[in-house]
């Protein structure tokens, strides 16, 4: 999330110039603790808090911390611009990057030919990008395509979403995950779906609104607001420019997707 927030940041200086801000771009795991400390002001996360995160920040604040919606996601599978591969079936998606194939597919899947590419594709190996643990797409991708599975040992860990895509880009047997506003080029979104039979299903917008698509999911900044206050006046002017419709065309402009009208009406209900 680092650049949306990037981005959210230099709107809100226009109106606010003497306003000091800092931007720690760690992964999501740092988020809570840091919230918890108090070391950060807002803690933005590509997933939802875990409940063990809610529980420690309940035990020292006495109330759990709010969670604000802020965007909405289309995690997608990227492959090479090259590689003509049609979709893929989410256990197909966790015979390639797990180990454990919890979603129940019935083999390992190490070749493009297992995923029925021919010719000049047959037995080319591919090649596996992916997130560190201490990013929330790396848990989220773990929760929701994987079946709560395990990681294989061999996948390349990339410190940032941008590498992920990156990588694959400059690797024609590469495929790797990452937030749909990372597409560039070099690389091609691959449609889901959620089982054989299924049609496969684009990540576009349409398709994360409607709930379509396999692997959509809300981007969140989490903040420590006590029940029945206001939130602080300099963070709640800064949510209200974030929910704006000037904050909103900065989501679309990186390549995410706007919340609708209802969505964030109740998340501006939350500052109050």
């Amino acid at each position: 999330m680092v650049y949306i927030v990037s981005y959210w940041v230099v709107a809100f200086k226009r109106f606010h110039p003497a306003v000091r801000t800092r931007i720690l771009q760690a992964g999501s795991n740092t988020a809570p603790p840091a919230l918890l400390d108090g070391t950060a002001t807002i803690g933005p996360m590509s997933r939802k808090m875990k409940d063990t995160e809610i529980a420690a920040f309940e035990k020292k604040f006495g109330y759990p911390p709010t969670e604000i919606r802020v965007a909405m996601d289309a995690l997608a599978v990227y492959v090479n611009e090259k590689n003509p591969i049609r979709g893929m079936t989410l256990p197909q998606v966790d015979a390639v990057f797990s180990s454990t194939r919890q979603c129940k597919h019935a083999d390992d899947v190490t070749a493009w030919d297992q995923l029925g590419l021919n010719g000049a594709w047959r037995e080319r190996p591919i090649s596996v990008y992916g997130r560190n643990k201490l990013s929330g797409t790396y848990v989220f991708f773990a929760d929701h395509a994987l079946c709560k599975g395990k990681f294989k040992s061999t996948i390349q860990m990339q410190p940032t979403s941008y590498d992920v895509v990156r990588q694959v880009g400059e690797n024609a047997d590469g495929i790797g995950y990452s937030g749909i506003g990372y597409s560039v080029r070099t690389v091609r979104a691959v449609p889901l779906a959620h089982k054989d039979g299924e049609g496969f299903i684009p990540a576009t917008p349409e398709n994360v609104y409607s709930g379509k698509y396999p692997l959509s999911r809300f981007l969140y900044v989490y903040v420590n607001k006590a029940p029945g206050q206001p939130l602080a006046p300099l963070e709640r002017e800064f949510f209200k420019m974030v929910l704006s419709a000037e904050g909103q065309s900065l989501v679309k402009i990186n390549g995410f997707i706007p919340l609708i009208p209802s969505i964030l009406r109740e998340e501006l209900a939350k500052l109050d």
